[in-house]
């Protein structure tokens, strides 16, 4: 069993300035910036059999490479957030793409989440901490304007999430070209 997922990588301009963010905001456990990226679908715990079966949908997915931008900031975890991200300004591509991405992985028999579909990059995790901290954190979030320049996005890709006592560790294994 693999923990997987099928990702959009982000061009260096995007991740560095994500990184400045990063410092920024008071985030305990920010990801690498080399590991920065929107994820399509997140596999879950799947049986190797299933992740071959989707690796040839993905392989044979296909769809326009897309212009997309990053905007806003935030965090999940309603009244206990446990994590910030960097949000993604509207695309129907993008909502397309994750819609097809997300029906070959259950075709293929992989354990999809059944949550909605929300576009973001994860800036950082957190515990939830003292009231006086998080409100701090919240503050430094909500007061933040953030935004990208538009980049294009031409492949998509598979990574296998490692999880370590430093955080996880993620590997591409393929790409599966856009466009």
């Amino acid at each position: 069993m693999s923990r997987m997922f099928l990702a959009l990588p982000l061009p260096d301009a995007v991740r560095s300035a994500l990184a400045v963010q990063q410092v920024l905001l008071p985030l305990p456990r920010r990801v690498d910036p080399q590991d920065l990226h929107l994820t399509l679908v997140f596999l879950g715990d799947t049986p190797e059999v299933a992740l071959e079966e989707a690796h040839d949908g993905f392989a044979g997915l296909r769809a326009p490479a897309m212009t997309l931008a990053l905007q806003g900031l935030g965090l999940f975890g309603g009244t206990r957030p446990r994590a910030a991200w960097a949000g993604v300004a509207p695309s129907e591509p993008l909502i397309r793409l994750q819609a097809r991405a997300d029906r070959l992985a259950r075709l293929a028999g992989c354990a999809v989440e059944s949550r909605r579909f929300v576009t973001h990059v994860t800036l950082g995790r957190f515990s939830v901490p003292p009231p006086p901290q998080a409100l701090r954190r919240e503050r430094a979030i909500a007061m933040t304007s953030f935004a990208t320049p538009p980049f294009e996005v031409t492949e998509m890709v598979p990574v296998q999430s490692t999880l370590t006592p430093r955080g996880a560790r993620h590997d591409r294994l393929a790409h599966y070209p856009l466009g």
